[in-house]
């Protein structure tokens, strides 16, 4: 397999920082909106980054309610700074094979800094693209990277904790692989979607990339 580069999600895939997604957009809905959001709720407002989703919310607040979301965000991210387990031990192995990295995520500016302070991931990617605020757009930006490196599809893998990063990376070409190994992992339904290569251990994907690159 001639891969030469790899593009990460990152919560969910790098870190377990949905929980502190989850719970920082709640405080923040129930202190704007008054009001608790449902999962069903929370989860359709995902899409666009957090200062489109504000922005749509909030039109007149949303600078308001994005800072308040960012301060808990930070907050609450001491206690879920780790990488997963194994993660660390993964990107060194890419990169002593000189695989090149890079990271797509759907996150803001604001919390990818956060995310990125508190795990200290930073300095493995070459380059780091956040989510637009308005709308989903990770074939987009994975294409940016394509261009990037001058690579084809065929040679870089996005890695991904949900069935829309496995869309998003057929739609553009790219191999999908599915890293299900977070409590949050919606497995049958990633599943679903049809990723190339599925692993629900680090361990598994460190094996994977020993035997295949």
């Amino acid at each position: 397999m001639k891969l030469k580069g790899f593009i990460f999600d990152l919560d969910g895939t790098l870190i377990n920082s949905l929980p502190v997604v989850r719970t920082s957009f709640g405080r923040t809905l129930l202190k704007f909106s008054g009001r608790e959001y449902s999962d069903k709720e929370l989860s359709s407002l995902f899409g666009p980054s957090e200062e489109g989703i504000f922005k749509k919310l909030y039109p007149d607040l949303w600078r308001e309610s994005l800072q308040f979301y960012l301060d808990e965000y930070d907050r609450l991210h001491v206690d879920y700074a780790e990488p997963f387990p194994g993660i660390i031990e993964a990107l060194n192995l890419l990169q002593e094979r000189k695989i090149k990295l890079a990271l797509v995520s759907g996150k803001g500016a604001g919390s990818m800094e956060i995310s990125l302070k508190h795990s200290g991931l930073e300095h493995f990617f070459e380059k780091i693209i956040t989510g637009s605020e308005h709308r989903a757009s990770k074939p987009d930006h994975i294409r940016q990277i394509l261009d990037l490196w001058h690579f084809s599809p065929e040679e870089v893998a996005y890695v991904g904790d949900i069935a829309y990063d496995v869309h998003a990376a057929k739609e553009v070409g790219v191999l999908s692989i599915s890293a299900l190994w977070a409590e949050t992992a919606q497995i049958q339904k990633v599943l679903a979607a049809n990723p190339v290569c599925a692993f629900e251990k680090v361990e598994s994907f460190i094996e994977w990339i020993s035997n295949t690159l």
